[in-house]
Parts: C-alpha cells; sequence; structure tokens
C-alpha cells in the first residue's frame, strides 16, 4: 500500500510524466482495476475499511481519530486463525487496540517522519541503525515553505535509511527469515517454494507492507527527484477558484490548499517532488519483487498493490487532500497478481473499492468470507460479476467550516496555518455520500450545501458541476436512488450516543447549530 497516491500519478492510469516500470511488471503479471475507488479519502476510514471490508459508517472509523475499534473482525484475525505468520511493516494508523498489534508475528511501525515515538518494532528490529533512520528523515521534521500552501523538498540523505528505502529492505530480510535463507540457492534450485517442500513444512504468510509516501511531507532522494524533470511535468487544466456551482466546503478547501497562484515553476517542482515520490515507491515494490523471485516464492504469492486515497497535486489547484470526491482524491491503483492463478495483463473497468480486497483474497485462498463483510470478491480475479456502481463518503455528523469560519481564525485564512488549525473540524463536518459508476458522479450531504455531478466521459477533470442543470434530473435521481439504497442496506448497525433526557434545551444538548 501507498500512502495519498492518486491512480493517475502512474504512467499505467495515464501519467505523461511518470513511469512506474515495477507496477507495469506487477499488471503484466495480473489484473489492473481502471476503476477502484477508496471508501473514505482519509488515511485512517479507509485502512480500517480495507481491512474489515466494512464502510465506515457501519465500524464507526470515521475520522483519523477513531483506529480499527477493539474486537473487529479482520483480516489479520482471520489469518491468524488460520495458521498464517503476519507482518505489519512501514505505517500502521489503523490497529491501536494491543490485542490486534499481539495479531502480528513481526510489526516495524514507521511513519512520515521517521519512526513512531512509543511505538517500539517487535518481532525484528530495523536492518538499518536508529540513528540513520532519524538522520535521514531530518529533513522532514523541518520542511522549507516555499508559499502559504507550498512545501517541498529534494534531499541528500541515505535513500536506505528513509521509509520507503527502509521498508523495501526490511520486506526483504523478513521475507528471507520467513522462507530459510534460500536466496543463496543455485539459479537451478529457485524452484516454486511449494515443490521444494511439502506444505505442512512451511507456514503461510500474509504481510501488509505500507509505504507512508507520497503523502505530505513532499520530500524525495535527489536520485529520484532527477527521474523526474519539473519541466517534465503536465499541469492541470485550471479552475476558478470561487466557482459559485461548487460546494461551500469545496470553497473553502481551495481558501486552505491553493497553490495556482504561486509562480509556475515552484509549482511544477512540487508536483515533481510527489511523483518522484511514486517513482521511489514504485523502485521498492520492484525490490520486493525480485525478493519473491528469489526466494523462489512468486508463483505462490498473492500480490496486491494499492493506495489508501490519492493526492490533489496540483489538480483543482491545489496540492494535499481534503474532504472531497474528485478522482484524484477518490480513485487508486488497484493491482491483484498471482502468476499463473488470476488473468495476466487485463485492465478490469468496472467500478470496485478497496473493500473488495480481502474478500478477493480470502476466496483466492479458499478461506470463508464473514458474513459481516460488506465487499465482495472482485470479477475478473473471480468468477464475481462485475458492479455497477461503487460508493464512498465523508464526515461524521459534524457542524460545517464555512467560509466565514476562515475569517474568524486567528491565523491567516489561506494556507496551511489555517489548515492544520480546521483540520479535525473539517473531517468531521457533514455526512456526504458519493455513488460512482463509470461514466457518472453524484454526491451530496444530507446535513446541506450544494449537490455534485460529474460527466467523467465527457468531463475527466471534473471542472464542470452539472448538478444545477436540469436536463441531467434523470441521471441525478437513478445515482440519488443508488445512494439511497446503498445507506439503507449498510446503515450503522450501532446506536449513536442519544441526547441527555434531562436537557430541556438545545444549549445544554451541545447543539453545534
Amino acid at each position: 500500500m501507498a500512502d495519498q497516491m492518486k491512480a493517475t500519478a502512474s504512467h499505467l492510469y495515464g501519467s505523461a510524466f511518470c513511469h512506474t516500470p515495477a507496477l507495469e511488471r506487477l499488471a503484466e503479471s495480473g489484473t489492473r482495476f481502471d476503476a477502484a475507488i477508496t471508501p473514505q479519502p482519509l488515511c485512517v476510514p479507509a485502512r480500517v475499511a480495507l481491512w474489515t471490508a466494512r464502510w465506515p459508517h457501519t465500524t464507526g472509523a470515521r475520522l483519523n481519530e477513531t483506529p480499527m475499534p477493539a474486537g473487529e473482525e479482520h483480516a489479520f484475525r482471520l489469518w491468524k486463525r488460520a495458521g498464517y505468520t503476519t507482518a505489519l511493516i512501514g505505517k500502521d494508523h489503523c490497529f491501536a487496540d494491543p490485542d490486534d498489534r499481539a495479531l502480528f508475528d513481526v510489526r516495524c511501525p514507521i511513519g512520515h517522519v521517521g519512526l513512531v515515538p512509543g511505538d517500539e518494532p517487535t518481532g525484528m528490529d530495523w536492518v538499518v541503525s536508529r540513528e540513520a533512520i532519524e538522520a535521514a528523515h531530518a529533513v522532514r521534521c523541518a520542511m522549507p515553505r516555499q508559499g502559504p500552501a507550498l512545501s517541498y523538498a529534494v534531499s541528500d540523505v541515505d535513500p536506505e535509511a528513509t521509509s520507503t528505502g527502509l521498508i523495501a529492505a526490511q520486506t526483504c530480510a523478513w521475507l528471507v527469515s520467513v522462507a530459510g535463507e534460500r536466496d543463496e540457492l543455485p539459479l537451478a534450485a529457485r524452484q516454486p517454494f511449494a515443490a521444494r517442500q511439502p506444505f505442512a513444512a512451511w507456514q503461510p504468510f500474509a504481510a501488509w507492507v505500507s509505504f507512508p509516501d507520497p503523502h505530505t511531507p513532499y520530500e524525495v532522494p535527489r536520485a529520484w527527484a532527477e527521474t523526474v524533470p519539473s519541466e517534465s511535468v503536465v499541469l492541470p487544466p485550471p479552475q476558478a477558484a470561487d466557482d459559485p456551482t461548487l460546494p461551500e466546503r469545496t470553497r473553502v478547501l481551495r481558501r486552505l490548499l491553493d497553490v495556482s497562484g504561486e509562480d509556475e515553476a515552484r509549482q511544477r517542482e512540487a508536483i515533481a517532488v510527489y511523483h518522484a515520490q511514486v517513482r521511489f515507491v514504485d523502485d521498492a515494490v520492484g525490490r520486493i519483487l525480485d525478493c519473491l523471485d528469489r526466494l523462489g516464492l512468486r508463483e505462490d504469492t498473492i500480490v496486491v498493490f494499492c493506495a489508501d486515497h490519492g493526492d490533489f497535486a496540483g489538480e483543482h489547484g491545489m496540492t494535499r487532500k481534503g474532504g472531497a470526491f474528485y478522482d484524484c482524491l477518490v480513485r487508486v491503483p488497484l493491482i491483484v497478481s498471482w502468476p499463473g492463478q488470476v488473468p495476466a495483463g487485463v485492465v478490469e473497468g468496472a467500478p470496485v473499492n478497496l473493500l473488495d480486497i480481502v474478500p478477493t483474497l480470502l476466496t483466492l485462498q479458499g478461506l470463508p468470507v464473514p458474513a459481516s463483510m460488506q465487499g465482495g470478491p472482485l470479477p475478473t480475479v473471480t468468477a464475481a460479476a462485475a458492479k455497477e456502481a461503487t460508493f464512498a463518503e465523508y464526515g461524521a455528523g459534524g457542524a460545517f467550516c464555512t467560509l466565514a469560519d476562515l475569517e474568524a481564525l486567528p491565523v491567516p485564512a489561506h494556507g496551511l496555518e489555517a489548515a492544520r488549525a480546521t483540520l479535525r473540524w473539517r473531517e468531521a463536518e457533514g455526512r456526504r455520500k458519493m455513488v460512482r459508476t463509470r461514466r457518472w458522479k453524484f454526491i451530496t450531504d444530507p446535513q446541506g450545501d450544494l449537490d455534485e455531478l460529474y460527466d467523467l466521459e465527457h468531463d475527466p477533470h471534473e471542472l464542470t458541476n452539472l448538478a444545477p442543470l436540469g436536463e441531467h434530473a434523470a441521471v441525478k435521481a437513478e445515482l440519488r436512488r443508488r445512494l439511497l439504497e446503498w445507506s439503507v442496506t449498510t446503515e450503522d448497525h450501532r446506536p449513536m450516543p442519544l441526547p441527555d433526557p434531562s436537557a430541556t434545551s438545545l444549549e445544554s444538548q451541545g447543539s453545534t447549530s
């Protein structure tokens, strides 16, 4: 898993300047999904939803402060019961309960700015010294600022001690420990692992290899920065910052994260660094694939590549992410590869969701899929039929952060200080929902604000909100019906806290009106 990698950051999904050869190699040996959608474009909710195959509104994990609920059924609990040895190498931002963390035989956590204080590795130590890791993240801990909402850097740190390089090396070391010292075998002996030993003689494994990049901070070692020259960057088409057809929440986001007014050279440099981070992750994936090949494990290993959500990376005049449903934020790369077992070199265009990954893996492994899981096996790689639509959501029912609220902040209303000051507010606001088919995307919030409708076939950059136009009433009605059906069939299974029955006024009930 990459963090915050939009699908179109790779040439496989249309990038004209960021080539990802390792992902191409993976796609050639498996199936690539062209319309894979995150259930929520926010780290923790997306990760919890992926591993439970349940929507954020059913687990209650709808904020970055609501990790995996204790006792929730999820993939690693199932794999542990089935006898798998397990590992989590990289960014967690999901499992906080001690019982869940204990399910990992090896757990080596690292975040965006290095080692996580108080969260020590278990099962194996880092293959690089802690001093080297800290030195490699020094720039990230003190990032330069090129504008109110613009921050990026190219550094000369040791790539092997950065999160991306370290995770690749750590994963390969762990694979060697699981498979034995078979990387020293002569070429003739490098047969598929299952062919060398009876299944009972070795333990199956399941790992979450979780890269913190290309999430901010936008920083990359110089060698990878040179793979994406800033002059090669193709800037996305512009969009007016105060388009009145856009919901106020989107105009608020634009006020916070807008980089369109910066010098064009700096915009290109920032976008180039983001894509260079993608290239670095791609190289790390290639190293892991090479390791599987060298150990003779590749034909016995299902490899899935995805991201939890995307990044504006210049689209709609912004960088970073926020509570919007543009494809740059909700459409993610997804590749499933198992040589000889799933179709190779195939592109599936039907809408799918990250919720479908775990049911797919369980199906391919011959393990039962719990009835609690709301995702389903992916088409093409299983016998499951393709779906016509998929969904996403955002918010936990909080009050809206408005343009007037920005002006009342004790910090400038434009830029990263205001973005940080309003972060939790904006993550909780509203209860908006999205439905996406191959052609159409519809977004609504029962708590208010403007609806959105985009024709992805004729407007792939989603620059024109068609919702106000009467001629699309039938399309909106059909998509609204799909959203209602989804909401009803997946509605919250746990009761929400009720107001204090002794309260006699809105004020005593904690009203935010």
